[in-house]
């Protein structure tokens, strides 16, 4: 293995430049529509300006560990391909935060308040909170067409393009019917372990990391043996990172995460977390729990939540599971090495690793 570090700081900014660049191309078809366009072209420039550009991360690295770090021409169609996935987050995002009823995304208005607050200021006709879900359905429908504008148009040859598609086609597909799983659970109010675990399997871990693997190594001209490999390695490794997120959304920091503290249990999500806590707690607790989850929550009432799921051990379960399947990635990584994966890949991919598994934000 070399032992070189990566410095993300200078992709990140590729990618960044990449979607200013593309987003400059949309205002300039869109600036014909006038200044409702313009408010939306602003909210959009926000939700896609900075961030851990993780899924980007993964795909670079992807295409990386079978065709070696890109240069020249070859580098900017990866930084294209892997800012469409950034565009699809984003996406996910803004649908996401609509319907979890979230106030906040990064420590700024989530997208339909937003809206909502600008159409009640500006004293519109109707009502605000309609407008702003309205536009944010839209902003998210414009964000998913536009990644697969991006990836389209990355500059690579339809022999490489048109099975990253596919891959992209496929992650849709599951991203958005994973949404709808997390929707249903959420309306019944029930779900054990073994749901919990297929929402966020499909929800959350394939397209964050398994599925932009895929596109780079699309990208790259990988064939299924290959691809398989780099599953091995990114779906356990997605699940840990999504278990990860299920502590932050409760345990987490506000000041680090740009979310309300307990979020997830204000939301009343019914995460791998929660399930494993309305196992293990005693049945009073437990009871208290699942009355709590989905409504409003002061400080305190957080703080007491947060206790029953500490103390019946689900949040240390969540932490050896993560342990665990970060284990198994990096076993898949090691064999990914065996197999001829670039050096400066595996490098890059256990940073990653380390990076999705052990976040505070």
């Amino acid at each position: 293995m070399s032992d070189r570090t990566w410095d993300p700081t200078a992709f990140r900014s590729s990618v960044q430049d990449t979607l200013d660049d593309f987003l400059a191309e949309q205002d300039a078809r869109l600036r014909p529509l006038g200044d409702d366009a313009a408010r939306l072209m602003t909210e959009v420039r926000a939700l896609t300006s900075g961030g851990k550009r993780l899924r980007a991360a993964f795909c670079l690295w992807g295409y990386a560990a079978l065709a070696g770090p890109p240069s020249g021409e070859d580098a900017r169609a990866v930084s294209r391909a892997a800012a469409a996935l950034e565009l699809l987050h984003a996406s996910a995002l803004v649908h996401d935060d609509l319907m979890d009823a979230s106030d906040t995304r990064r420590g700024r208005p989530a997208t339909h308040r937003g809206f909502a607050a600008e159409h009640g200021t500006d004293g519109w006709r109707g009502d605000p909170e309609q407008y702003g879900a309205a536009a944010a359905i839209l902003a998210g429908d414009l964000l998913l067409t536009w990644a697969d504008e991006l990836l389209r148009r990355c500059g690579f040859g339809w022999d490489r393009v048109g099975p990253a598609l596919e891959v992209l086609d496929l992650c849709r597909s599951e991203v958005i019917a994973g949404q709808f799983l997390d929707i249903s659970v959420q309306a019944r109010g029930t779900a054990d372990v073994a749901q919990a675990m297929t929402v966020l399997r499909y929800k959350s871990a394939k397209y964050s990391i398994e599925r932009p693997l895929h596109v780079g190594a699309a990208l790259a001209g990988a064939d299924a043996a290959a691809l398989e490999l780099l599953s091995n390695f990114g779906l356990p490794l997605g699940e840990a990172f999504q278990l990860r997120d299920d502590l932050l959304g409760v345990f987490g920091d506000p000041a680090a995460t740009g979310k309300p503290a307990g979020d997830d249990l204000v939301e009343g999500k019914r995460t791998v977390l929660v399930a494993l806590a309305l196992d293990a707690a005693p049945a009073a607790e437990a009871k208290r729990l699942d009355a709590a989850l989905g409504t409003a929550l002061d400080a305190s009432e957080v703080a007491e939540l947060r206790d029953i799921i500490e103390r019946c051990g689900a949040r240390e379960r969540v932490e050896t599971t993560i342990a665990e399947l970060a284990g198994t990635a990096r076993a898949a990584l090691e064999r990914g090495r065996e197999a001829g994966w670039h050096p400066d890949a595996v490098v890059a991919l256990d940073q990653l690793a380390t990076a999705a598994t052990s976040r505070t934000s």
